[in-house]
């Protein structure tokens, strides 16, 4: 039986109408109109109606890092991120040996496939963060475990027919020693290749583009920077139209007034990410990234014991309505966190309210908090229904 969700607000493609309807049949999205609510509605009170948040950098959460996961833990994931909006993720593994990146990667396949259907967000495969990384540019990353991209370690990658399936999207520093080669086999695999952790200059950045790159991992975050003659990763990233660029809008990473500069030069290429390690959703304290310890204080910035951002405690609703405080429009705000990144990943049945998508939905309040969000048509987190108390920390944390 069809059920129908009818708001009086809400986001369709890129642009916020209303009133709305939306029915759904099997998940899936199957109609969508305006004008009065349908007999038999679910009418929303108030408030707005979009598709699913689609985060595509995630180590981890809720005490739970990627890196380390089995099956309890990918669901304590999967079960708290809804209550941020949150309905796709993409973990992600940063950098460590190949041997061990392999392995950690079928752990999360793993512990994905263990999910119960109805349970939570879904993950969507694994992101790569590491290791064919430039160590001028590390961050917390270790540099003893970087390596060049060569044949055989893509190799590794791509023959494993496991892995490549899974394989969605792989942050690299293409100025490495057979970068470019990588960057095509990689792309020709089907893999979304992002610029990242990356000395490349502006001209190197430009070659990978032509060479099939088209994200950057982490604007302005661990890469070379801009300048007014050697534009660096983001100089090329912000005019280059073939990029989509992540960015991190805890405003820590990337200050207020350079969040608003990138949406004023790319507003319609940026798709917002957390970047959020096991320490998100959680009191002050010590946590992993990729197996390191990572210390979380009052300040809510994960670092490492020697003081190097590492990673966020960020959760993208939050990323949302930052992103709106330093005064970009609510409808640019949200595409940048589903539309956006559902595009760039391949995902055309995410992150939109249209015929053919997934019932993926969240109903948020005037603040935009989430009050309600269904999972390909299921109901996954309802803000009025009591919650474990690790979620319930999660949606209340960075308020």
């Amino acid at each position: 039986m069809d059920a129908v969700v009818a708001a009086p607000r809400a986001l369709l493609g890129r642009t916020i109408v209303g009133p709305a309807s939306v029915r759904i049949r099997d998940g899936r999205i199957v109609e969508v109109t305006t004008g009065e609510a349908p007999p038999g509605a679910e009418v929303l009170s108030d408030g707005l109606l979009t598709p699913g948040l689609v985060d595509v950098q995630v180590n981890g959460a809720v005490g739970v890092d990627f890196a380390e996961v089995d099956a309890a833990g990918m669901r304590s994931v999967a079960e708290a991120l809804p209550s941020t909006g949150v309905t796709r993720f993409l973990p992600t593994l940063i950098t460590a040996p190949v041997d061990v990146i392999l392995r950690q990667t079928r752990a999360v396949l793993a512990a994905s496939a263990a999910l119960p259907d109805g349970v939570g967000a879904r993950p969507l495969g694994v992101h790569l963060e590491g290791p064919f990384l430039s160590p001028k540019r590390a961050g917390v990353h270790d540099p003893s475990f970087m390596v060049a991209p060569g044949p055989d370690q893509i190799s590794a990658l791509l023959d494993d027919e496991l892995i490549r399936r899974a394989l969605r999207m792989v942050t690299m520093a293409p100025e490495q020693p057979g970068g470019l080669e990588a960057v095509r086999r990689l792309v020709e695999a089907g893999v979304l290749v992002a610029v990242g952790h990356s000395d490349a200059t502006g001209e190197q950045t430009r070659a990978a583009a032509d060479a099939g790159a088209r994200m950057v991992t982490h604007l302005f975050n661990a890469q070379r920077p801009l300048g007014h003659r050697e534009p660096g990763v983001p100089g090329v990233a912000l005019v280059d139209e073939r990029f989509t660029l992540g960015l991190i809008a805890d405003l820590a990473h990337v200050g207020p007034d350079v969040c608003r500069l990138v949406f004023n030069a790319a507003g319609a290429r940026v798709a917002l990410v957390t970047d959020a390690v096991a320490a998100a959703g959680m009191p002050p304290g010590r946590y992993h990234l990729g197996g390191a310890d990572v210390l979380l204080t009052e300040d809510g910035v994960p670092r490492s014991p020697e003081g190097t951002i590492a990673g966020s405690a960020l959760t993208l609703d939050r990323a949302v309505r930052n992103i709106v405080s330093v005064g970009v429009p609510v409808a640019d705000a949200l595409a940048s966190a589903t539309i956006v990144p559902a595009e760039v990943i391949g995902e055309s049945g995410l992150g939109r309210l249209a015929p053919g998508a997934v019932a993926d939905l969240v109903w948020w309040d005037d603040d935009l908090r989430p009050k309600k969000v269904w999972v390909d048509g299921r109901v996954v987190f309802d803000a009025e229904v009591p919650v474990a108390p690790v979620v319930a920390g999660y949606a209340t944390a960075g308020q």
